[in-house]
């Protein structure tokens, strides 16, 4: 099985992209539409969601074995310690194994029904990503992913202690980082001097979302943490009520803040793609991220 370090080795910038698991057989239908859509297009890796405490852990292994096997993909699988026993991460990082999939983003995971609620560990659990991380690597020849925050983790002091953490997280084995939502290239990039500061020369890759309609660009805001730049809101607020001029102004707004990333030498472009492959391949395209044969 190919890791996703090995695969972001080349010399050209790529992109990945990340799905959620299916609830249902239409949901079913509509993921493999996707994934089918974006397969030819050469995507580094893939990823598919876990939910919190576990809730999705079944349709998560599911669907990670199936790329696995019926795919050119290389699959990413998310793994989080909320209402786990070690015993049971143990086993679910078998089950990952045992399907093909070597490739693990390790996150602690935010309490179920409230994100911002008090953080209860399992009892016979673990604490921290960093410990779910050193678990992992101590199972196996897994490629280990974990999160990153450019305004800093909400339960964070402050950007000082941010940093720390995770470099803890990258000295407990994490092979790379991928950022959580940002508005501006410099978000990221101030993240990734903050990282090297603290002599880490860990690879960090920055989480994207096409900003196609209102609602994509209120959970930007919500899942980044941080209040939008009065610019952003200035370009995309006036257009609320114009579905096609919001979309478009809005993929301009991406491949803009992709095109800068992509200038100061990032080597992966991580896309959120809500289960739909249409703005992602747009953005893609209108970058040259896309293999001349697709």
């Amino acid at each position: 099985m190919t890791s996703v370090i090995e695969r972001l080795r080349g010399e050209s910038p790529a992109f990945s992209i990340e799905f959620f698991p299916p609830r249902d057989a239409a949901d079913e239908a509509v993921l493999w539409r996707s994934i089918r859509e974006l397969e030819p297009l050469d995507p580094a890796y893939m990823s598919i969601t876990y939910g919190a405490g576990g809730s999705s852990r079944d349709g998560t292994i599911r669907s990670i074995a199936r790329v696995a096997t019926e795919t050119t993909l290389v699959p990413m699988a998310h793994l989080t310690a909320v209402d786990h026993s070690v015993a049971e991460l143990r086993n679910v990082i078998g089950w990952y194994a045992a399907v093909g999939v070597r490739n693990i983003l390790a996150l602690r995971g935010d309490p179920p029904g409230d994100p911002y609620g008090e953080w209860v560990p399992h009892p016979q659990g673990l604490s921290y990503a960093e410990e779910l991380v050193a678990l992992v690597r101590s199972l196996g020849d897994f490629c280990v992913g974990v999160s990153a925050f450019p305004y800093g983790h909400p339960r964070s002091l402050d950007l000082d202690t941010d940093t720390k953490y995770l470099v803890r997280k990258f000295r407990a084995g994490a092979d790379f980082g991928i950022a959580q939502l940002f508005f501006e290239a410099e978000d990221f990039l101030r993240l990734r001097d903050r990282v090297a500061a603290a002599g880490c020369d860990a690879l960090l890759i920055p989480g994207v979302m096409p900003l196609t309609t209102p609602r994509t660009l209120h959970t930007t805001i919500r899942l980044s943490g941080a209040p939008a730049p009065q610019r952003l809101l200035d370009r995309l607020e006036p257009l609320a009520g114009d579905a096609k001029a919001f979309r478009a102004e809005g993929l301009d707004v991406v491949t803009e803040l992709c095109e800068r990333l992509i200038a100061e030498g990032v080597p992966d472009l991580h896309f959120y793609t809500f289960n739909r492959s249409k703005a992602t391949r747009e953005v893609v395209r209108r970058l040259g991220l896309v293999p001349a044969r697709a």
